[in-house]
C-alpha cells in the first residue's frame, strides 16, 4: 500500500487500523478479480463497476490508482461485485451499454445489445445510400439499439421501431432523446401490426431465436425470456417474420435478420421457400454466421 498521510485531528477520531483497512483503487481491483472467476473479463468488469461507484471514467482509475476508497464506496462496490459474481450482467448493474457509436440505457425490460449485432448495422449501412430517404422498420427494437444506430448514420431516412413491450419502448425513447436522434418513431405492437398500411425499403430485426429448453437460457436468466426463446426449434419468430415481411416491404425491399450461429442454413432455406432472392449471410467478428437476409418477392399484397 502506498504511504498516505492523514490529518492528526482526523486520526484522533478513528482508529489507525480502520484507516489502513481502506484499500486503494489498485488494491481493490486486484483483490476483486479473483471473485469474478465465472466472468470472461473479470478485470474489465471490476473496472466498470468501480468507475460506476466513483462516477468517473475508467481512465481515471489508472490516473489515480493510489486513491483510497471511502467506506461507503467500498460497501457499494462490494455489493456490486457480489451481484456480478452471482451472474447479473455488468450492463444491468451500471444501467449502460455501448453499441456502435452510441451510449445506451438498458434495463431488465430489454436485452443487452451485443457486439455481434453490430454486424447487422454494418450490412444495413452498405445497403442504404448515404443520402437515401428510405422508410425503414426495426421490429422488436428493445433498447432501440439497431434503429438508433442506423438512424444516427442515416439521418435522412425515416425509421419506425416497434416492440410489444411498453417498458422496452420507454427505454428506447429515452435513448433516442439522450442521443439527440429525432428520425425514429416508436410504436407498440407485435411484429408487423404497427406497420399496417406502410411499405418499407428495409426491415431489420433481432428476434428471439433460442430454442425453448435450451441449456444456454440458464446463463441468460437475468434477461427477458420473451426476447430470447422462440418455440421448440428457435425458429418460430424467424419463420413468421420471413413469411409476413413481404407484405410490408417495397418491391425488392430488403429483410435482414439476426439468428443463432447454427441457424444460418435454416434461415436461408426459409427465405428461399418464401420467394426471396439475393439471399446472403454475413458472419460476425468471430467468423460465425449471424445475419441472413434477402430481397422480397415482387408481388405481395400489403400487410394488414
Amino acid at each position: 500500500m502506498c504511504d498516505i498521510f492523514y490529518d492528526a485531528e482526523l486520526l484522533s477520531n478513528m482508529s489507525v487500523a480502520h484507516v489502513v483497512s481502506m484499500p486503494t483503487i489498485a488494491e481493490i481491483l486486484q483483490i476483486t478479480q479473483s471473485q469474478l472467476h465465472n466472468s470472461d473479463s473479470p478485470r474489465l468488469d471490476a473496472e466498470l463497476l468501480l468507475a460506476q461507484v466513483m462516477n468517473k471514467p475508467r481512465s481515471w482509475l489508472y490516473t489515480w490508482p493510489e486513491r483510497v476508497l471511502t467506506s461507503d464506496e467500498q460497501r457499494e462496490f462490494t455489493s456490486l461485485i457480489a451481484r456480478r459474481a452471482a451472474g447479473v450482467p455488468v450492463a444491468y448493474l451500471t444501467g449502460r451499454c455501448g453499441f456502435w457509436s452510441l451510449d445506451l440505457k438498458v434495463t431488465t425490460a430489454t436485452l443487452i445489445p451485443r457486439p455481434d449485432t453490430e454486424t447487422m448495422i454494418a450490412w444495413a449501412l452498405e445497403l442504404i445510400p448515404i443520402d437515401a430517404h428510405w422508410r425503414i422498420a426495426d421490429l422488436g427494437t428493445g433498447s432501440g439499439a439497431i434503429a438508433l444506430a442506423l438512424a444516427h448514420e442515416r439521418p435522412s431516412c425515416c425509421f419506425t421501431a416497434t416492440d410489444i413491450s411498453s417498458a422496452a419502448l420507454v427505454v428506447a425513447e429515452e435513448n433516442a432523446r439522450a442521443n439527440k436522434i429525432v428520425n425514429v418513431s416508436f410504436r407498440q405492437g407485435i411484429w408487423f401490426e404497427p406497420l399496417a398500411g406502410a411499405r418499407h425499403e428495409l426491415i431489420v430485426s433481432n428476434p428471439p431465436y433460442v430454442a425453448e429448453g435450451d441449456s444456454h437460457l440458464a446463463n441468460l436468466r437475468h434477461e427477458p425470456v420473451s426476447a430470447l426463446a422462440a418455440g421448440a426449434d428457435g425458429l418460430a419468430d424467424l419463420r413468421l417474420l420471413i413469411e409476413k415481411a413481404p407484405g410490408s416491404l417495397q418491391e425488392n425491399g430488403w429483410l435482414l435478420l439476426e439468428h443463432g450461429w447454427e441457424q444460418g442454413a435454416a434461415v436461408r432455406d426459409l427465405l428461399q421457400q418464401y420467394g426471396y432472392h439475393h439471399i446472403q449471410t454475413c458472419r460476425d467478428p468471430a467468423g460465425l454466421e449471424r445475419i441472413s437476409g434477402g430481397r422480397a418477392p415482387n408481388t405481395v399484397p400489403l400487410q394488414k
